[in-house]
């Protein structure tokens, strides 16, 4: 499932939360197809954990171990990308708080 889908079914994210996050995914697909022409890999990490991090905070059985890891993988996927790409780097850290606001 897509992470948007995922998102807009979400019955465990309020509204409020759910069109920032659709924005802010917006926002992600954007940088991070910006960085995919250059690092490849760095843009794929980064795709790959927001989609795990959506995954484990929208679940009706939270885990908070795997959304604690998750979100870490998150934040850590954007390390050493703050000078060169500091939108994308606004962009995660957004998502990131408020997915752990969510889920924790």
């Amino acid at each position: 499932m897509k992470i948007e889908e995922r998102i807009k079914g979400s019955e465990v994210i309020n509204e409020e939360n759910r069109k920032e996050l659709l924005r802010l995914l917006n926002d992600l697909k954007s940088e991070v197809s910006a960085l995919n022409e250059n690092r490849k890999d760095d843009a794929q990490s980064i795709a790959q954990f927001a989609g795990i991090s959506a995954h484990e905070t929208t679940r009706k059985e939270k885990k908070p171990n795997l959304i604690k890891a998750s979100l870490d993988g998150l934040v850590l996927s954007i390390e050493g990308l703050e000078v060169t790409y500091p939108k994308l780097t606004e962009t995660v850290n957004s998502i990131a708080r408020i997915l752990s606001n969510m889920g924790i």
